[in-house]
């Protein structure tokens, strides 16, 4: 029996033993939340003078200001005007309060200096040649040795287009342009032009010799008055002559071409690629003196020009005399179309 309730009474004391240890651990337990809560709560000064202790919920943060928790299920808003700068400055370091809390923030002068502070970095700056001459300068370079290269060639042309001008030999000149650039072709565009002999001989007063109708020659003094037109005879004889035939003198024009209707078709193309000398203004050598004649009914004109053409007809230009005309004539009305010269 002794043994008995000594086995209950130290069962007991277990028992009573493992209460208070969980009593011990429970209130530990709840004094450190109690701790951590009242460690996490902050107290903030607000600007009207009242205090608000509590936590700072970042998500419920807006533009006009934040919810902060100051109890179990109680919340407070307040606006953003209402905290403290010292607050506001510790709420911007909080990346989802940055953005609502920085317009709040009063910016002293010396930050706004210090954000708004210029830093001018001077450039990378070529340095400068050292001073040279013209010359040095122009041959130090590569641009400038070119430059100086198609001047003398220029002066070398120059030279040869001034003993064209000149009559002189082109070898001279270009070889005195190549030694003494500038002044070479300076001086020889300076002399007069050279004349040829055949020239010089034109122009010299020659001795004129003609030939008696016998065979014999006379020089200026006795000249034939016979054969010489300005020497008066005494008779007042001349020498007959024959008129050239005009039969000889048109056979020395090119033919006349012709374009009747029926054969060829009167269009633009056919001007253009028949008569393409007749468009410009200045006329060549092959066309020159040739002129077109359009047989239009009763009507005839002769065109030393084709102004403008169309799609239906044409402009030509014709002369009467000193003045010229510009007449239309269109493709319908053309039965013949002649190609000739102008004294045909």
């Amino acid at each position: 029996m002794a043994l008995l309730f000594l086995l209950s009474q130290g069962a007991r004391f277990l028992l009573e033993e493992d209460l208070v240890r969980r009593f011990l651990v429970l209130s530990a337990i709840v004094l450190f939340a109690v701790f951590a809560r009242v460690g996490n709560a902050d107290t903030f000064t607000l600007t009207t003078g009242e205090t608000v202790i509590g936590e700072i919920l970042p998500t419920s943060g807006n533009d006009i200001g934040v919810q902060v928790k100051v109890g179990d299920g109680e919340y407070q808003r307040v606006p953003w005007v209402s905290f403290s700068q010292e607050d506001l400055k510790k709420f911007a370091q909080n990346p989802r309060l940055q953005a609502f809390v920085e317009p709040f923030i009063d910016v002293s002068q010396e930050d706004r200096l210090a954000k708004t502070e210029v830093t001018i970095k001077q450039p990378q700056r070529l340095e400068r040649p050292a001073r040279q001459s013209l010359f040095a300068s122009l041959f130090s370079s590569t641009l400038g040795v070119m430059l100086m290269l198609m001047l003398y060639a220029a002066n070398i042309y120059a030279g040869y287009e001034i003993a064209l001008f000149r009559a002189q030999p082109p070898p001279l000149v270009c070889g005195a342009a190549a030694i003494l650039p500038i002044i070479a072709p300076i001086v020889f565009l300076s002399l007069p032009t050279r004349l040829k002999a055949s020239e010089e001989a034109t122009a010299a007063p020659a001795q004129t010799q003609t030939t008696t109708p016998e065979g014999s020659v006379t020089d200026g003094e006795g000249i034939n008055p016979m054969l010489d037109p300005s020497a008066a005879h005494p008779a007042g004889l001349k020498l007959h002559t024959e008129a050239q035939p005009a039969a000889a003198a048109n056979a020395q024009l090119p033919p006349t071409t012709t374009f009747p209707r029926g054969q060829f078709t009167f269009n633009r193309r056919f001007f253009e690629t028949r008569f393409p000398g007749f468009f410009g203004l200045v006329r060549r050598d092959a066309d020159k003196d040739m002129v077109l004649v359009f047989k239009c009914g009763r009507h005839q004109h002769i065109a030393q020009r084709i102004s403008r053409i169309a799609t239906a007809d044409l402009h030509i230009e014709v002369h009467h005399g000193p003045s010229k005309e510009e007449v239309q004539v269109n493709y319908q009305d053309i039965t013949e179309i002649q190609l000739k010269h102008k004294d045909a």
